[in-house]
């Protein structure tokens, strides 16, 4: 989820029901060594607690010392490690869910962030079930990082080589939560409050984790919570909402001046316009103006223009035309 749960989307996620945040993961050594250009990935808002700081690397001295001067900047509620990211680059560098295939050096990194943090604030990690297909050992490492110290452990449930395609394995995560004493949230697949509830059913997990589902419908959370507490599916966002929510924000981003010029914040924002507006009405037809996008007046624009088609529907495109 780098460049996505940004200071700014977490503050969304949070007002629509999100209970528990995850900043935008930091290189250990970024932030050893460039403070100054790594820090802002490590902002949070109180409002925002309870929120972790998510590190990853391979070395567990250097990774504790990062971990010491997080907590300095601004105590965060947990430090999280992230033994679960499957980008190429990440993984070149020993990171991420290349430790999978080394327990040893996993082992090493968890525990030296533990000692090194001690009873400051606790220390969680993310995995994945596995590398590949052939070396599932979700149940394994969780065995080892509780034996290092580690507070809760989130499981998403594919391998390293399955990315994102496939389906989750919850039976791998259920396995896991069955196995440690620890709190274990199961993470993969989970779009609606139904799947919360079902995993919550059928699962022993501690919690679940909603990712790249939050992208599209950061109501996500608001949707699981109306399902759990009434078994029943709310009445849906309507457009107009959805528009508003993107346009706050387009506006906030800006505001924030974090990515520079109007411009150039609105340029790195069109993948995320594109997630927003997934399966709205006249779809093809936004996405092509989507990536022309460079000021909040365009956007404005695109929500008239949306909105508009939405009220038109005879005019060819269906709700959601790809």
């Amino acid at each position: 989820m780098a460049g996505v749960t940004d200071l700014i989307f977490r503050g969304i996620c949070k007002d629509l029901g999100a209970d528990v945040m995850v900043t935008e993961f930091v290189s250990a050594e970024g932030i050893m060594q460039a403070d100054h250009r790594t820090r802002k990935y490590t902002e949070f808002s109180d409002g925002q607690r309870p929120v972790g700081v998510q590190l990853f690397g391979a070395d567990g001295k250097r990774m504790g010392e990062a971990a010491r001067k997080i907590i300095d900047w601004k105590q965060p509620d947990f430090i999280d490690i992230n033994f679960g990211c499957p980008v190429n680059k990440v993984v070149a560098r020993n990171g991420g869910s290349s430790l999978l295939k080394d327990c040893p050096v996993l082992a090493s990194v968890a525990s030296g962030v533990a000692e090194a943090v001690g009873d400051q604030v606790p220390v969680t990690a993310k995995i994945r079930i596995g590398w590949d297909a052939s070396s599932v050992n979700a149940v394994e490492v969780s065995r080892i990082l509780e034996d290092c110290g580690m507070s809760a452990i989130a499981v998403h449930g594919r391998t390293r080589s399955q990315g994102y395609g496939g389906e989750a394995d919850w039976e791998v995560i259920d396995a896991v939560a069955r196995a440690v004493g620890i709190p274990v949230i199961g993470n993969g697949d989970i779009a609606s409050g139904a799947d919360v509830a079902r995993r919550r059913r059928e699962t022993a997990v501690s919690g679940v984790m909603i990712g790249r589902a939050a992208m599209q419908n950061p109501w996500v959370f608001r949707e699981a919570k109306h399902y759990l507490e009434t078994g029943e599916e709310g009445a849906g966002v309507a457009l107009s909402e959805r528009w508003e929510m993107v346009l706050r924000h387009c506006r906030l981003a800006v505001e924030s001046g974090r990515n520079g010029s109007e411009k150039q914040t609105l340029t790195a924002m069109r993948s995320r316009l594109m997630a927003y507006c997934k399966g709205f009405p006249g779809a093809r037809e936004l996405r092509q103006r989507i990536c022309q996008v460079a000021s909040i007046s365009e956007v404005e624009d695109l929500a008239a223009f949306s909105l508009g088609r939405a009220e038109s529907p005879d005019d060819g495109l269906a709700e959601g035309d790809d």
